[in-house]
C-alpha cells in the first residue's frame, strides 16, 4: 500500500493557522539572526581601519545582544506553537485510535495482539508527531535561515562566483536524499513491526507470569524473549547504520564549503580581492548554513521514520470492521421476541471446517434453554452468532422474525447479558466492575446483583466492602468469586434476554443451585439461554438442546432426554455417581 497522507489531511485543514503564524516568527527570528555576521563583518572592517572607539565596541556589542535576544524570542516562540499543535495531534490521533479499535470485531482482535496495538498507540503516533512538529520547526527554520544567509552574501558585496562555489557541495543533498530516504524508511518499518512483536510477547509474558512461576520455566521465557529483543537491535543496528552515515555526510558537505570559503576566501583576501570584513562575514555565513545543513538531515532522517509509522497507522485505519451496521437497521423489541435459528451452518474462515452444522432452532420469548455438549461442539460459537460478534449467514438468525444483520446493533448488545465463563474484571473496585454496564446504578441494586450472584457475603468481609480495589484483571479474587463477580455484572444489566457461557462452572454444586434459583426467580418470564457442562445447571430448562460436532444431536426437556439412549443420559449417569460417590466419601470421613 502507497503510503498517503489522508490522515494529517484534517488536521492540517483545522491547524493551518498556528502553522502561518510559527512561520512568520521563524522568518522574522532568522531575519533578525542574519544580520549577526554582516555586523561582525562591519566591526573587522572599522578594527582594521582604525576606527572604532569605545562608543562603537559599546553600541555593536548592545547591537549584537539585541540579535540575539530578538532571535531566541520569535525562535523560541514560533516553535513553541509549532510543538503545541504537535502534542494536539498526538492527543486526537490516539483518541480516534482508540475509536477505531472499539468499533473492531473479535475477528480484529483474534490476529492482533494486545502489544501490538500498543506499539500503535506509543511508538508509531509519537514518531508522527515529532515528524509535523520538530520536522516543521526544523525544515521552516532551516530554509528560511539558508534563503536569509545566501540573501545577505549576495547583498554583502561578496564576489557570486565565491559563493556558488561554497554552495556547490550542498547540491548534492536532493541526490542523497533520494537514495538513502526509502532505505531509512524500510528499515525504520521494520523497527517499528519487531518492536510491536516485542511488546506483544512482554504483555503475554507479564500475563502469565504465574503459570511461568509455578512451572519453573523462566529460562525458557527469558530466551524466547530475548529472541524478540535481539531481533529489535537487529533491526535497530540496520537503521543506525544508514542513519549514521546520513547524518555523517550531510555535515560533511557543510565542512566542505568551509573550506572551499576558507582557502579561496582567504586567497582573495591576501591578494586584496576581498576585504577583511567581508571574508570575517563569509566564514560566519557559511558556518551558519552548517546548521541548517544538519537540521535538514534530521528532519529528512525525521521524516523517512514517520512516513514508515503514518503508513502503519493508515493501513490501519483503513482496516473495516468485519461487523457492520445495514442502513435502514430496525430495532426489535427482544423482551417479546422469538429467537429462531434457520438451517445455521457456520465457519470461522470461508474455506475451512464448519464449526456448526444445520442448526434448526426455536426459542419462545420468555423461556430458559439449556446447552450441553462436548467440549469443542461449537456451544460457544453459537452464542458470538446470536451476539453477532460474527457474521452468521443472511436469514440463519432471526429475533421476533427480524433477520439479526437487518438489526440495529445497539439495540441487539443492549438487549442481551452476556456472561462468559471467564467473565473479565477491570482493575478498579468491585462495585464498579458490577456496574459496569450501568455507571451511576444506586448502591442499592449493586449489592442486589451481588446477592443474587451469592458473592455478597464474600464483598462484606472485604476491609473496603465495594469500594475495594481489585489487582490487575481482578487477580486478587479466586476463580469462583471472579465468575460470581462477573454474573452480577450481567444481572444488574435486567436485559430481556441473558446468555450463561458456562458462567457457574468454578463454583460449588451447593452454591450453584442457590445461583441458579436466584436467577430463575430474578428471570421469570424472560428469555434465558444457559450453557453447561453440568446437568445440574440445565435441568430446569424449558428445552435443552445437545450439541455434537456442531449439530444437534438431542433436544427435549431434562425428563424427555433422560429417557432416551444418548450423551445426555451418558453424562447424567456419570455426573449423578460422581455425586454420589462423593457424598459417601463424605459421610466416610464423618464416622
Amino acid at each position: 500500500m502507497e503510503n498517503n497522507p489522508r490522515l494529517l489531511v484534517h488536521f492540517f485543514r483545522q491547524a493551518w493557522p498556528v502553522y502561518a503564524l510559527s512561520l512568520s516568527l521563524h522568518f522574522i527570528a532568522n531575519l533578525i539572526h542574519v544580520y549577526y555576521p554582516r555586523v561582525l563583518g562591519q566591526f573587522a572592517d572599522m578594527l582594521q581601519l582604525g576606527e572604532l572607539t569605545r562608543s562603537l565596541v559599546l553600541d555593536y556589542s548592545l547591537l549584537l545582544l539585541l540579535i540575539g535576544i530578538g532571535h531566541v524570542v520569535f525562535s523560541g516562540t514560533a516553535m513553541y506553537l509549532v510543538m503545541y499543535v504537535g502534542r494536539r495531534f498526538e492527543s486526537i490521533l490516539r483518541g480516534k485510535l482508540f475509536r477505531h479499535f472499539t468499533g473492531m470485531s473479535e475477528r480484529f482482535y483474534s490476529s492482533n495482539g494486545v502489544g501490538k496495538l500498543l506499539s500503535y498507540f506509543m511508538n508509531d503516533v509519537s514518531a508522527v508527531r515529532e515528524s509535523i512538529a520538530m520536522g516543521f520547526n526544523a525544515t521552516s527554520n532551516a530554509v528560511m535561515l539558508f534563503a536569509a544567509a545566501l540573501v545577505m552574501m549576495i547583498t554583502s558585496g561578496i564576489p557570486l562566483y565565491l559563493i556558488a562555489a561554497c554552495i556547490a557541495p550542498m547540491l548534492l543533498i536532493p541526490f542523497i536524499v533520494v537514495k538513502l530516504g526509502p532505505v531509512i524508511r524500510t528499515r525504520s518499518r521494520e523497527v517499528q513491526e519487531s518492536l510491536g512483536a516485542m511488546t506483544d510477547m512482554a504483555e503475554e509474558q507479564f500475563g502469565g507470569i504465574r503459570v511461568t512461576k509455578k512451572f519453573a520455566v523462566e529460562p525458557i521465557m527469558k530466551g524466547r524473549f530475548g529472541r524478540a529483543v535481539d531481533q529489535i537491535t537487529a533491526n535497530q543496528l540496520r537503521l543506525v547504520k544508514v542513519s549514521s552515515f546520513f547524518h555523517a555526510l550531510i555535515p560533511l558537505l557543510g565542512t566542505l564549503a568551509l573550506v572551499i570559503a576558507l582557502a579561496l576566501g582567504g586567497y582573495l583576501a591576501i591578494n586584496g580581492g576581498l576585504s577583511l570584513g567581508s571574508f570575517v562575514a563569509l566564514t560566519l555565513y557559511v558556518r551558519m548554513l552548517m546548521n541548517p545543513l544538519q537540521q535538514i538531515g534530521n528532519v529528512v532522517n525525521s521524516i523517512q521514520r514517520s512516513r514508515a509509522s503514518l503508513q502503519r497507522l493508515n493501513e490501519l485505519l483503513s482496516q473495516s470492521p468485519d461487523i457492520v451496521e445495514t442502513e435502514g437497521a430496525v430495532t426489535v423489541d427482544l423482551a417479546k421476541a422469538d429467537i429462531t435459528l434457520n438451517h445455521l451452518t457456520f465457519a470461522y474462515q470461508p474455506e475451512g471446517r464448519p464449526v456448526l452444522k444445520n442448526i434448526q432452532l426455536s426459542v419462545a420469548a420468555g423461556t430458559t434453554l439449556g446447552i450441553v455438549g462436548k467440549t469443542g461442539s461449537g456451544k460457544t460459537t453459537l452464542m458470538k452468532l446470536l451476539l453477532r460478534t460474527y457474521d452468521p449467514p443472511p436469514g440463519s438468525i432471526a429475533y421476533g422474525g427480524v433477520d439479526v444483520r437487518d438489526m440495529a446493533l445497539e439495540n441487539l448488545r443492549e438487549g442481551i447479558a452476556y456472561v462468559p465463563q471467564d467473565g473479565f474484571l477491570f482493575s478498579t473496585t468491585i462495585g464498579e466492575n458490577i456496574a459496569f454496564y450501568r455507571r451511576d446504578a444506586e448502591s442499592g441494586r449493586v449489592e442486589e446483583a451481588a446477592r443474587q450472584a451469592s458473592i455478597f457475603q464474600q464483598i462484606a468481609e472485604l476491609p473496603d466492602r465495594f469500594q475495594s480495589k481489585l489487582g490487575e484483571r481482578g487477580l486478587t479474587l479466586s476463580g469462583g468469586q471472579r465468575q460470581r463477580t462477573s454474573l452480577a455484572r450481567g444481572l444488574i444489566k435486567k436485559a430481556p434476554i441473558m446468555i450463561l457461557d458456562d458462567s457457574v462452572s468454578a463454583v460449588d454444586a451447593v452454591t450453584e443451585r442457590k445461583i441458579l434459583s436466584s436467577i430463575a426467580k430474578e428471570r421469570k418470564g424472560k428469555t434465558t439461554i444457559i450453557i453447561a457442562h453440568r446437568i445440574s445447571a440445565v435441568k430446569h430448562a424449558d428445552l435443552i438442546i445437545v450439541l455434537d460436532e456442531g449439530a444437534i444431536v438431542q433436544q427435549g426437556t431434562h425428563d424427555e432426554l433422560l429417557s432416551k439412549d444418548g450423551f445426555y443420559r451418558e453424562l447424567y449417569a456419570i455426573q449423578e455417581g460422581g455425586m454420589r460417590h462423593g457424598s459417601q466419601m463424605g459421610e466416610w470421613r464423618e464416622t
